[in-house]
Order: structure tokens, then sequence, then C-alpha cells
């Protein structure tokens, strides 16, 4: 999952979207599995904050 996110992290939705400030957050779900990410745009880099296991 973590991999997928990386290659194309736009494709998944802000985590809130009604945040303008806070588009480059990004949560990505799989089951029962999220990651909350941060997209940082002048490093171009993606950075992990938290995984989630609701089990």
């Amino acid at each position: 999952m973590l991999d997928i996110a990386g290659r194309d992290p736009w494709s998944f939705p802000p985590f809130d979207a009604r945040d303008p400030e806070g588009e480059d957050v990004r949560s990505a779900s799989v089951g029962q599995i999220t990651a909350v990410s941060w997209i940082n745009r002048p490093a171009g880099r993606l950075y992990v904050i938290d995984i989630v296991w609701l089990g």
C-alpha cells in the first residue's frame, strides 16, 4: 500500500477535504490498514505520518 501511495500520492483523497490548507495531507486505505502521509512539495518527498490498523 505504501509503495502505491508513494508512486502517485495525488491519487488518494485529502485527509480532510474541508481544509483548504491541508491538501498535502493524504490518506490511503486497504482493508483495515490506513496510512496517513504528508507530501512535501518543495522537496518532492512523501512522509508517512501514521499507520493505523483497525482490528
